[in-house]
């Protein structure tokens, strides 16, 4: 699919917020409403838009202890990775997790209250996963940049 001016200005607007009516943002793009909406439903059925969410204050409900863990398997057999990322996806203290390249295979990004949740999440739940090998954390001091909007 191919994304025109109208579609990438539609697509930001919605990055935005998209809880704004398809009139709020007809004005916006000139447009009418059925348009508008025509527009949004077709991003929608090819997956350009996948879902809406509403992003939360980590701070508001006791999980703004960030940290980003490196992980490094025992071997990189595709048994060992199969196992891996079907158990890590169980664990919801794991906001996301990338199979990366260099020294080490994985990065999860952790959110949990503090230090002490921290540690019983490593010996409780990660470190129970079979073939890590390694793990390296590194704990946020602040936040610099977070958006979750992608400049198109």
């Amino acid at each position: 699919m191919t994304l025109d001016t109208i579609d990438k200005k539609l697509i930001q607007l919605l990055q935005n917020n998209s809880k704004q009516t398809t009139k709020q943002l007809s004005l916006q793009l000139n447009l009418s409403v059925t348009a508008v909406y025509e527009r949004i439903k077709k991003l929608e059925k090819e997956q350009v838009i996948k879902q809406y969410v509403a992003l939360i204050n980590k701070n508001k409900i006791g999980k703004s202890f960030l940290v980003f863990c490196h992980i490094k398997l025992i071997q990189h057999t595709k048994e060992y990775v199969t196992t891996f990322e079907k158990e890590i996806s169980k664990l919801t203290e794991v906001s996301e997790c990338f199979h990366v390249s260099g020294d080490y295979d994985y990065i999860l990004k952790i959110y949990v209250k503090d230090m002490a949740a921290y540690r019983d999440f490593m010996v409780t739940k990660l470190t129970a996963i079979k073939h890590i090998g390694s793990t390296h954390s590194i704990f946020t001091i602040g936040e610099v940049k977070n958006t979750t909007a992608i400049d198109l």
